[in-house]
């Protein structure tokens, strides 16, 4: 069983930056795939990206791609989303994922989820 708890949501204004972090429980964090999902008021979940359990290739979706990186630290057991240039449309509820296959994280069906961190881009 895999506990994830998300920290460093906030607010912060348009083309700002924030990173976020989400810490694992258990030992075995490095055999999971781990990513980001996110939920804006009255939307459907969108994946954000995921890495595979080196941490050595990862996945984003398009409207990130370019503003946001994904890294992983095995020794730490924990999971970071770097944001840059954020903007208005950003604004989401985010939840770190964890599954066995990054295919699970891209569809949103992983095995494990975070309870989620609130992200708003705003003036």
């Amino acid at each position: 069983q895999v506990q994830l708890v998300e920290s460093g949501g906030g607010l912060v204004q348009p083309g700002g930056s924030l990173r976020l972090s989400c810490a694992a429980s258990g030992r075995t964090f490095s055999t999971y795939a781990v990513g980001w999902v996110r939920q804006a008021s009255g939307k459907e979940r969108e994946i954000v990206g995921a890495t595979i359990k080196s941490g050595s290739s990862t996945y984003y979706s398009d409207s990130v791609k370019g503003r946001f990186t994904i890294s992983r630290d095995n020794d730490k057991n924990t999971v970071y989303l770097q944001m840059h240039s954020l903007k208005p449309e950003d604004t989401a509820v985010y939840s770190c994922a964890a599954a066995k296959s990054l295919h699970s994280i891209v569809i949103a069906t992983p095995d494990h989820w975070g309870q989620g961190t609130q992200v708003t881009a705003s003036t």
